[in-house]
């Protein structure tokens, strides 16, 4: 008998679309199945120019939304890549208060950017500890930015 410890792998679409009857003021549009695709086509709308790297991009960031708020005071931060997708999904308030109501015990998560960004490898270690909470991390997103983190300020009560 085996004693190898299964390990689980969370997906952002899953995550994601999980919350959709907690959002009480969907904006439904045409040709939009669900949330997952919301997002992908604002992110196409607006910044990313190819689906494949809008989804990847929506999947990172939501993999470090969902793990900043599962583990509170732990510093972390993205490079300007993953970025694009964390804003995309806090710029849609009413998903991001969903996802704050399920995945941070019902209390709003700051998002309270520092202007400097810091050089210092937390880009990557905030990807080892979102691949330890059971993401896949998709290397070259977070690779390309490896140098150059988006940091938060920590002063700010339950920030990211």
């Amino acid at each position: 008998m085996s004693t190898a410890v299964q390990t689980r792998t969370r997906d952002p679409r899953v995550v994601l679309n999980a919350v959709q009857a907690r959002v009480p003021y969907l904006v439904e549009d045409v040709g939009v199945t669900d949330l997952w695709e919301r997002e992908v086509a604002l992110l196409l709308r607006d910044s990313v120019a190819v689906r494949s790297l809008a989804e990847r991009i929506l999947g990172q960031g939501i993999a470090y939304l969902i793990t900043a708020m599962e583990s509170p005071g732990v510093d972390m931060g993205v490079g300007q890549t993953v970025d694009v997708g964390v804003h995309q999904l806090i710029l849609d308030t009413p998903l991001y208060f969903a996802l704050c109501d399920e995945y941070n015990g019902g209390r709003y998560k700051h998002h309270a950017p520092l202007v400097e960004r810091r050089r210092d490898g937390t880009v990557m270690r905030t990807a080892e500890i979102i691949r330890k909470n059971g993401f896949t991390v998709d290397d070259e997103l977070w690779e390309v930015d490896a140098s150059d983190c988006s940091p938060c300020d920590n002063k700010v009560p339950d920030s990211h």
